[in-house]
């Protein structure tokens, strides 16, 4: 019986410690190996104003009145000539006066339905009044760099390409909210794998507040789909393109102001995670595209399913190990190991206990988040069972928001 111990709790460690950092540090070697024998050629230059494709920003809202003159003027201030710009302001239902303040401005085209159709439908319409190459999409409530389109759009110059990602940033805030340290912490890892995943092949999946796409690439999704910008960037992967990463296309937003509005975002998300796996079976094809597969399984499948499981098997295997031991040895390496992790969950508490105080020590929280984030996994697991998550938007409350 120990050995299966043994054996259950070295699996468990592997696929935590794959799953949320191994994989960035396999890419890494990788990429040193590759470099070392081959010199990569970059297609990408800079393009001049001349060059520059039309484009064709989309903004989905639902009740963002608090954003609509600094997401507009915003968008009308980046570094683009204006006679290859188009907004487009998609309104899903507002009753905030959203539609209202949209209307002010004649350089936008407002697209209003009065009746809520949920965010992918939003999306879906502002692509079919689109004419652009290059279709653009941002969240409302994010503020774009100045440089964002022209950075995006020269990675279309590859013909591999079919879709960018953008940077996502948190502001740094007096009095931080707990999830948003957590929060922008996370993001910080996952740029970095994102930057790693495109230099190695494509990068797996774009995030809502800035990515864009070959208009003739895009494929309407399903009107019940959750994770809209993963299912759209994916699905261009299927036609055998890739997904490429800008860093320099920085999108800005504030972090949620609670856990609790954090983790209203984390369990729809993983709701999405699995409805995603069961609709791009494609991707876990190995023959369909081995380097996809391998990027796919390691960043994603990994996370949303063994890995939450592995957390719970390593801890209790590692205490069934100590406890079938014939006399206890106190520094023994599973002793050793069982303390480390008796550690982390105490950390975890006191994070919990602590997440409404004046406290801010990375040590403390990041093990609170990093559990909050697997603890989401299972309960949108079983909300993605039940079908009860409803597609329409579950707006969280973000810190430093101002309500009028």
């Amino acid at each position: 019986m120990g050995n299966y111990l043994e054996i259950i709790f070295w699996i468990s460690g592997f696929i935590v410690f794959y799953s949320f950092g191994g994989y960035g540090i396999v890419l890494f070697i990788l990429l040193k190996i590759r470099s070392i024998f081959f010199r990569t050629k970059n297609i990408t230059g800079e393009m001049s104003d001349k060059d520059l494709p039309e484009v064709c920003l989309i903004i989905a809202a639902y009740n963002e009145r608090n954003y609509v003159d600094m997401k507009i003027e915003n968008s009308l201030s980046i570094d683009y000539p204006s006679d290859k710009l188009k907004v487009i302001w998609v309104n899903d239902g507002s009753d905030d006066g959203t539609p209202e303040l949209a209307a002010k401005y004649p350089e936008v085209t407002l697209l209003h339905n009065p009746k809520r159709s949920g965010k992918i439908e939003a999306m879906n319409r502002g692509v079919a009044f689109s004419t652009s190459p290059i279709l653009m999409f941002s969240d409302a409530n994010t503020v774009l760099s100045k440089n964002s389109l022209k950075a995006v759009v020269r990675h279309f110059q590859d013909k591999t390409v079919g879709c960018v990602a953008g940077e996502k940033q948190f502001y740094k805030e007096k009095d931080q909210a707990v999830a948003s340290v957590g929060e922008g912490f996370y993001w910080k890892i996952e740029s970095w794998l994102k930057l790693l995943d495109y230099q190695f092949y494509s990068t797996i999946g774009a995030t809502g507040e800035l990515f864009a796409v070959r208009r003739e690439l895009y494929q309407r999704v399903e009107p019940d789909t959750l994770l809209d910008d993963f299912m759209i960037s994916m699905r261009i992967t299927q036609q055998g393109f890739r997904v490429a990463y800008e860093p320099m296309a920085v999108a800005s937003e504030h972090g949620s102001s609670n856990v609790k509005e954090e983790m209203k975002r984390k369990v729809r998300i993983a709701a999405g995670c699995y409805q995603s796996l069961f609709r791009l079976k494609k991707l876990l094809n190995p023959f369909f595209n081995f380097k996809l597969f391998f990027q796919y399984v390691s960043h994603k499948v990994l996370r949303w399913t063994l890995a939450p499981l592995a957390l719970i098997s390593i801890l209790f295997s590692n205490l069934f190990i100590l406890i079938g031991q014939d006399q206890i040895r106190p520094f023994s390496l599973y002793s050793l190991l069982f303390y480390l992790q008796v550690l982390f969950y105490i950390l975890t508490i006191l994070g919990f206990v602590t997440q409404n105080k004046p406290i801010r020590i990375k040590l403390i929280y990041a093990p609170f988040y990093f559990v909050a984030m697997n603890y989401a996994m299972f309960k949108g697991f079983f909300r993605f069972l039940k079908g009860k998550q409803n597609v329409l938007w579950e707006k969280a409350a973000r810190s430093g928001e101002k309500h009028k």
